[in-house]
């Protein structure tokens, strides 16, 4: 994202008008030009699923140069896994953030650094993980003395909205084993999490079996690499997981919705579960594929034709049962299970806002007037998504540690 746009001339120049003004300095630095003719620094940042906005200081006794320097702090907060906003009413309060002996995240912290030696690589990062994008944004300054039961459940309830039941069982697990250890060493005088036994919603059985771990997950995309039954289901099984579309939209994918030169799948409303058109930002590699079996169906409409028909599109069955072919039965995945797969490693591991991820599913998101929007809504990030989605799928197919990889 570019910055330092601003100049101190064309701030001096900067005149009020009947509107308020927003002059960006670029990477969330703006100065506020009210009608009034005040001028206040500001700062817009993301953090734990929340947009929110600092202030900075007034214009000019905050100078340019100033106002950036402390944009610079700010997204070194951001960088340590600190809320800028929380760490500033710490400090007016005369509690400087990191400092408090007591608070849950460095109760945690402390906790995983003791278990970090007996755990492998893959899960002492996982378990760190899932508590700073789930835990410390909520509860992470607040003393464990005084963290309650509605505390802890209001952070597995906003997991719960996010359709990770399954997050919010870790997550619940991971929070009362710190607290156990808070109440082992004196920090803590009881730990809250008991109380809540029944208050979050059941874990339901997968209808579509999913493969969420990234060595699990490479070792599969190896094994569709040497996939026998034929290039054209061969690649459906690639793309699958790649593109995770629903499979009766995959099987049905036809060459003029594709536009390989500005990488883009079109789908026509008629094709989608809800109706409405969708667009797919089609990967590097996906677009590679997809060149590669030009010659074995161009002679079809469909990308995926049947061996029977090259007026019809291949079973519907027929990414399930190269699965089971390969070895892997129901209960471990089918080809709806890896938009579950994608959903998880997207929010979880790659950090991707969730209102983008269920935008490229084609769910059902609204505005907050509660209307649909519109398919190319956060087109260019689900590009950048997409993309990281596929680079991060090559690197575990190719035996990768790729739990660290950030969009």
């Amino acid at each position: 994202m570019a910055s330092n746009l601003l100049t101190d001339a064309a701030l001096r120049r900067a005149k009020p008008t009947d509107k308020l003004q927003r002059l960006r300095d670029g990477d969330g630095l703006y100065l506020l030009l009210r009608p009034d003719g005040k001028r206040w620094w500001r700062f817009d940042y993301r953090y734990g699923g929340k947009d929110k906005t600092l202030s900075v200081g007034v214009y000019p006794d905050v100078t340019l140069a100033r106002a950036r320097q402390r944009a610079d702090e700010i997204r070194q907060q951001l960088l340590d896994g600190i809320d800028p906003s929380i760490a500033r009413k710490a400090k007016v309060t005369g509690v400087v953030a990191g400092e408090v002996s007591d608070s849950f995240e460095i109760i945690a912290r402390e906790w995983h650094a003791g278990r970090a030696p007996t755990l492998s690589g893959n899960t002492s990062k996982n378990i760190l993980l899932r508590l700073q994008n789930n835990a410390f944004p909520y509860i992470g300054q607040k003393s464990v003395r005084e963290l309650r039961a509605p505390d802890v459940l209001d952070v597995l309830r906003r997991i719960e909205e996010r359709g990770l039941g399954e997050t919010a069982r870790r997550v619940h697990q991971l929070i009362a084993q710190v607290m156990r250890y808070a109440v082992a060493t004196g920090r803590a005088d009881a730990d809250p999490t008991p109380a809540l036994r029944g208050a979050l919603k059941p874990v339901m059985v997968r209808h579509h079996a999913a493969v969420i771990e990234p060595a699990e997950l490479g070792a599969m995309l190896r094994a569709f690499d040497g996939y026998t039954g034929g290039v054209v289901v061969r690649t459906a099984l690639q793309l699958q997981v790649m593109l995770f579309v629903r499979p009766g939209e995959l099987r049905h994918m036809e060459w003029a919705e594709l536009d390989l030169g500005g990488a883009q799948w079109r789908i026509p409303g008629e094709k989608m579960k809800m109706r409405e058109p969708h667009i797919v930002p089609l990967p590097r590699q996906a677009v590679a594929l997809l060149k590669d079996l030009q010659p074995f169906s161009c002679r079809s409409r469909y990308v995926f034709p049947s061996p029977r028909s090259k007026d019809r599109p291949m079973s519907e069955n027929a990414v399930n049962v190269a699965l089971r072919t390969l070895g892997y039965d129901r209960d471990t995945v089918t080809g709806h299970g890896f938009r579950a797969t994608a959903r998880t490693i997207l929010d979880e591991k790659l950090r991707y806002r969730v209102e983008v991820i269920e935008m490229q599913l084609a769910h059902a998101v609204r505005d907050p007037l509660g209307r649909a929007y519109n398919r190319t809504k956060y087109l260019e990030e689900r590009k950048d998504m997409m993309q990281a989605w596929a680079d991060y799928l090559g690197k575990i197919r190719a035996g990768a540690d790729a739990v660290n990889i950030w969009a």
